[in-house]
């Protein structure tokens, strides 16, 4: 009875003794990775401040590139060819499995510990057997998971940012690309001119027509024209490679092509409504500055709960002596608070939890300000394109008409002629600038309203 006694006693040791490292075992089998790695919800955000659907979660590949390189660009289009082949894009998709990989963890308990030792003496051989597991870390387990999951949370909405931040960019660099073209092609007709206005100057200046004057006046025109046609095909094609990096492209896939001219503007332009609540309800650097916070928080929480007691491992002990009934038993061990008893842990925490939230605050005046800023250029620049639309191009035109009329009629020199078609040039450049102003600047507004997450609060020093 004594022997059944104690082997039943031995029995409830261990069942108490694996009570808590049974519950550890179950909450770490509640920790898994996800189906999608959290894709679905980057794609979501994505999607609905980008313009293009599907772009994301569509993958990349030579047979979905293909029919969008083989058709003239579209700044959507480009868009999707960036969120689908950018490299850094899926850079930062990939950073994902990382932060995931930390929440899971952060759902497991350490491994256990398990000594073994033998000792022989006059009295027998002696042996000692123990088990040891992190009592401190199932403790801490749930405030741990709800860290690391608030930096899942934010490492999702980074990798959004980054696409509405890649968004941005490609629509910016589309736009003056295309300008680019522009500008080169309506160069290339201004040079023809040019050279025949320079050509013409000299047999009048042989025919003792024009003055010496006259003619260096036409002549520098000419040379003029030369070195714009030149600073413009290397602007043409350094837009265009820039445009080709944020896609991603290379080799056969890099000659895309580009339209010859801008978008038509808008029949008008949007009114402001209610930015600054839109910008506050879809910027994304707001929200991680938000879960920031309660990350901090959080944090701080658990620096409280491990100020006094860093570490604690519990364990069950077992030792043996020849000739001797097996000793049971259990250990404990923990980090004294001596010398260190966690003030500074714990005022550090406090500190960058204040620190969090002034950044909160911070981005959010920013954010404010910032939409505020770009609704402004949004506008000016629309009103820009359009006057040069409906004012100076057509009155250029119609001086240019009027000019010509009256040198039919020998009514106007030539001078007045060629000096019309150096001013003309001025106000197309001026035409074409304001147009691509424009779709950049309404590129610029909506990247405000969603916003990229780039550390808007740094811009407040004080």
């Amino acid at each position: 009875m004594n022997t059944r006694g104690t082997e039943m006693a031995n029995f409830h040791s261990y069942l108490r003794l694996l009570t808590p490292l049974t519950a550890a075992l179950l909450l770490a089998g509640c920790a898994s990775f996800s189906p999608d790695g959290g894709m679905g919800e980057v794609a979501a955000l994505a999607d609905a401040r980008t313009g293009v659907p599907n772009a994301l979660s569509a993958g990349d590949g030579e047979d979905r590139l293909a029919p969008l390189l083989a058709q003239s660009m579209t700044a959507d289009s480009a868009v999707r060819i960036a969120l689908m082949n950018n490299p850094g894009m899926k850079a930062a998709l990939a950073a994902l499995g990382a932060s995931e990989a930390d929440l899971v963890q952060s759902g497991r308990l350490r491994n256990p510990g398990l000594s073994f030792g033998r000792s022989h003496g006059s009295e027998g051989n002696e042996i000692d057997r123990s088990v040891s597991f992190d009592l401190a870390g199932l403790l801490t387990m749930p405030m741990r998971v709800n860290i690391e999951r608030g930096r899942f949370e934010r490492a999702k909405l980074q990798a959004a940012s980054q696409a509405v931040q890649l968004a941005s960019d490609t629509r910016r660099a589309y736009f003056t690309a295309v300008a680019a073209v522009q500008r080169e092609q309506f160069m290339q007709r201004a040079l023809v001119s040019a050279e025949a206005g320079a050509q013409l100057a000299t047999r009048l200046r042989q025919a003792g027509n024009w003055s010496r004057l006259d003619q260096a006046r036409q002549q520098v025109f000419y040379a003029d024209a030369v070195s714009d046609l030149a600073r413009a095909r290397h602007q043409a094609l350094a837009t265009r490679e820039r445009l080709t990096r944020l896609l991603g492209l290379w080799g056969r896939q890099a000659a895309f092509s580009l339209p010859e001219r801008l978008p038509d503007l808008p029949a008008k332009a949007e009114e402001p409504g209610n930015v600054e609540a839109q910008a506050m309800a879809q910027r994304l650097d707001v929200r991680m500055s938000k879960l920031d916070a309660q990350a901090t928080a959080s944090a701080l929480g658990l620096s409280t709960v491990t100020r006094f007691v860093n570490v604690l491992e519990v364990g069950y002990t077992n030792k043996s002596t020849s000739a001797a009934p097996r000793e049971n038993g259990y250990e404990v061990s923990l980090e004294l608070p001596l010398f260190d008893w966690g003030t500074a842990r714990q005022a550090r925490a406090q500190a960058v939890y204040e620190q969090a939230l002034q950044r909160t605050a911070a981005t959010a005046i920013n954010a404010r300000s910032q939409v505020r800023e770009a609704y402004s250029s949004y506008r000016t620049a629309y009103d820009l394109a359009r006057h040069y639309r409906d004012e100076v191009v057509p009155l250029r035109k119609t001086i240019s008409q009027e000019v010509l009329l009256r040198y039919n009629g020998m009514l106007a020199s030539v001078f007045e002629l060629l000096s019309d078609a150096r001013e003309q040039v001025a106000s197309v450049q001026g035409a074409i600038d304001t147009q691509r102003d424009f779709w950049i600047a309404q590129t610029e507004l909506q990247s405000a309203i969603d916003g990229n997450g780039n550390g808007a609060a740094t811009e407040i020093k004080e």
